[in-house]
């Protein structure tokens, strides 16, 4: 497989011509990708910063059906879901496992209703693997719980969703549309649509990290960024009406010892209605998340003071070791690009989870809405929508069957584990070079090989990229990537045929970020 910038820069040099263009590299975009290179079409894909830079690494960990969008009747939504979910763990192993949840229940009332709507949520969920719900009794909720508050627990509800890692993910979905032929390309900025008269037939584009201009055509232009799908529209229709109403959604990384156990915290109904999770994950926990519109978008958005102490209070009135700010290892936000409703509403229940597929009067194909879970299936009909226009040849879509790059049912124990197959690469590494099996920092797994591979075989072009979305650790320990970022700099660059000066920006620029991910007041 080729998965390397340099090389995609000559291909894209060598041909100006395509049969789909997609801007956009999140989870929607990355999936599209796949879907149209695998049934043979010459796709390229466009991102403007790093693979996941958005949204699509700043979510709950989750690849569920949504037990929320159960409680609203959204019957339709959830079976799609947990039909993807299904597939989503029969085709990346290496990355989405069976997760235990666990929703305490304080009265018998409680009880029965999770219990019944989870018993439906097991009916649409058919034969698909994961363990079916059942009734817990208090004593064996402590045991599973050990860090929850008893008070006048009378048991809780036990059930079953998939928890993965999202940026990796994303990264493993465009090393798959490479391997189908797809060119991918982070750091490559959209400036502009063209036109072959009234039709959208190739898109104008620079270089971010050498300036330089490209033009390239295609068949079809499909705007696959999230939130920022109307700057996109934009430049085909500068007077349009928004499409996408942006939602907040903020989390807060706890030590594990806040929730002990491997089972999952799931509070149905909050203060305010909400749901909130406490999931471990990659030795830590995470609680989250709120629901917050927004009337702007941006690349980092930063979590509000109310979220953080919403987030706080909630899960101080359920967990015996009540957190405190002091106690957040880091903190983030992403935004949900929901489609915006006919109506001006600051209620995100009445924005729909739903994707939406709009068609320009100058072919501009633009995705929106929808979910991580739901991916594969959006972009299924994104190219079976290019197909039906007569801008692609009929072509069958192969992507239920399609396993993963990574993809293996032989998980290695320890930090490797995500990597799935490519641990044996990072393994031939070490053996090569026994000084790259050094550890990165005392209290964290990451070996100096990480680095070398995440630079030669995963496209990581700056600090962020490898310490946020590949690593993680910026989700998981903002202060320790501030201690990190020196030894990644110097690795980086030996990769990259860097400069001092780079490493020393690299350093001031990650070092500028990471405070971003702690709490203002320390």
């Amino acid at each position: 497989m080729t998965f390397d910038r340099t090389i995609f820069i000559k291909k894209i040099e060598a041909q100006a011509d395509w049969d789909v263009i997609v801007i956009g590299g999140g989870a929607t975009g990355l999936g599209t990708a796949v879907d149209a290179a695998s049934r043979g079409f010459k796709t390229l894909l466009l991102e403007q910063s790093d693979f996941a830079k958005g949204t699509s690494s700043r979510s709950t960990k989750l690849v569920h059906g949504g037990v929320r969008y159960l409680a609203q009747g959204d019957i339709s939504l959830v079976y799609k879901a947990l039909h993807e979910r299904g597939l989503l763990r029969k085709n990346a192993p290496h990355l989405v496992k069976d997760q235990e949840f666990i929703i305490p229940c304080y009265s018998w009332l409680s009880k029965y209703k999770y219990l019944i709507g989870l018993k439906l949520y097991d009916l649409l969920a058919g034969q698909s693997g994961f363990k079916k719900s059942s009734f817990l009794s208090a004593d064996k909720v402590m045991v599973a719980i050990p860090g929850l508050k008893r008070g006048k627990l009378i048991g809780g509800v036990s059930y079953s969703d998939g928890q993965f890692d999202d940026a990796r993910l994303a990264l493993n979905l465009a090393q798959t549309a490479a391997e189908y032929g797809g060119v991918l390309l982070n750091y490559m900025k959209v400036t502009g649509l063209t036109k072959k008269g009234q039709e959208i037939n190739g898109v104008q584009v620079v270089d971010l990290e050498t300036d330089k201009a490209y033009h390239l055509t295609a068949s079809v232009v499909i705007n696959a960024t999230g939130v920022f799908v109307d700057d996109i529209l934009k430049m085909d229709t500068p007077s349009g009406r928004p499409i996408v109403r942006p939602s907040q959604g903020a989390h807060i990384v706890l030590d594990k010892s806040f929730l002990l156990g491997e089972s999952a915290l799931m509070i149905p109904k909050t203060s305010d209605g909400r749901v909130l999770f406490a999931v471990p994950w990659h030795g830590k926990v995470l609680v989250g998340t709120t629901d917050t519109p927004l009337d702007q978008h941006s690349l980092e958005p930063r979590p509000l003071d109310k979220e953080i102490d919403f987030i706080l209070n909630t899960a101080g009135n359920y967990l015996v070791k009540k957190p405190s700010r002091s106690d957040v290892l880091s903190v983030f936000a992403g935004l949900r690009p929901l489609a915006a409703p006919d109506k001006n509403t600051n209620s995100t229940k009445e924005i729909s989870r739903s994707h939406k597929l709009i068609v320009s009067k100058s072919g501009l194909i633009t995705i929106t809405g929808g979910k991580w879970t739901t991916y594969r299936k959006m972009a299924l009909d994104v190219i079976d929508k290019a197909i039906e226009l007569g801008k692609l040849d009929h072509r069958q879509c192969l992507t239920a069957n399609i396993k993963i790059h990574g993809y293996t049912r032989e998980m290695q124990d320890g930090p490797l584990g995500l990597y799935g197959a490519d641990a044996q690469g990072i393994q031939n590494l070490i053996h090569l070079e026994p000084e790259l099996g050094q550890k990165l920092h005392p209290e964290h797994e990451y070996v100096k090989a990480e680095i070398v591979w995440m630079v030669r075989q995963e496209m990581a072009r700056a600090i962020e990229d490898v310490l946020s979305r590949r690593m993680r650790l910026l989700f998981l320990d903002a202060r320790a990537t501030m201690e990190l970022a020196p030894a990644v700099a110097v690795i980086m660059a030996n990769e990259l045929c860097k400069s001092e000066q780079w490493v020393n920006q690299q350093i001031a620029e990650f070092t500028d970020l990471a405070k971003q991910y702690l709490l203002q007041n320390e």
